[in-house]
């Protein structure tokens, strides 16, 4: 399992990173519509949708998001990244304590619809954030990427007091706070090095944060995007509780499927692009 994991992320960077540096904008825009297309497809099954309908709900949801991402305003757009955040904060955060609607109930269309809107406004951020630069996107995606193997590290060292244990028993407090951390090192380290020995830095999202902010608001922000990350990879794995299956789909040999491998970046990309707005 180690190997083919290890095999298929070195795959997929050496497609995402060249896509991501050589400023193409088609080229990443038909990766970014790919994985759209994919996400939506998995969401719809996890929703209770047969193979088939899943597939349609697929290539509609990859074909509306090209028409959407060459015509919507940046009004709109930022619009777009509020209402997810509002969302995930009044609407997919709760599902944690009070459960999800039943397969089948109108609750659950309800809540496919939603969640499809969320995944819809993450990769427009993502695309929205790649447009700032690349490297500002990908200083993004490490955040989370390091909240998640910090967490993951923390738990295996120290992990005793279950996070969610009815939804991912493998999570623990002391993970989340470990990841936490994590990510408020790599960012106070990156601003420090930015003022001096790795000027190029100061194209990241964390030093924009402090240089617009402060500190104290800065780390706070990004607390509460660690706080998201955590939420949108609980939300995701409820979500595959309830339809009884282990991974998202099969499309990433060793790791699963596209949602499985964005669900902490779902919540987290729209408030990201959001705050963004304001720097």
């Amino acid at each position: 399992m180690l190997k083919t994991r290890i095999i298929t992320a070195v795959a997929l960077l050496a497609v995402l990173l060249p896509v991501l540096f050589f400023n193409y904008f088609p080229a990443v825009a038909l990766v970014v519509t790919l994985f759209v297309g994919a996400a939506v497809w998995e969401g719809a099954r996890l929703f209770g949708l047969n193979e088939g309908k899943a597939r349609v709900a697929g290539f509609a949801g990859g074909a509306l998001f090209v028409l959407l991402m060459y015509s919507a305003k940046p009004g709109a757009v930022n619009a777009l990244y509020g209402v997810a955040a509002l969302l995930w904060l009044i609407r997919y955060a709760p599902t944690l304590g009070l459960g999800l609607p039943q397969l089948g109930t109108a609750a659950n269309w309800s809540l496919a619809i939603t969640f499809t809107f969320a995944v819809f406004a993450a990769f427009f951020a993502l695309v929205g954030l790649y447009l700032k630069s690349p490297l500002y996107l990908l200083s993004v995606l490490v955040l989370v990427w390091v909240a998640d193997i910090g967490a993951y590290f923390s738990g295996k060292a120290f992990g005793k007091r279950k996070l969610a244990p009815s939804i991912s028993p493998g999570k623990s407090w002391e993970g989340a706070i470990g990841g936490a951390l994590a990510v408020l090192l790599l960012a106070a380290l990156s601003i420090i090095l930015a003022g001096g020995a790795a000027p190029w830095l100061q194209d990241t999202f964390a030093f924009k944060l402090q240089a617009r902010f402060g500190w104290a608001v800065a780390l706070l922000l990004l607390l509460v995007l660690v706080m998201f990350s955590v939420i949108g990879d609980l939300f995701e794995s409820a979500l595959k509780r309830r339809a009884g299956i282990k991974d998202s789909s099969n499309l990433l040999p060793g790791h699963g499927g596209v949602l499985d491998r964005v669900d902490a970046l779902i919540p987290v990309l729209p408030m990201a692009a959001l705050v963004s707005s304001w720097l």
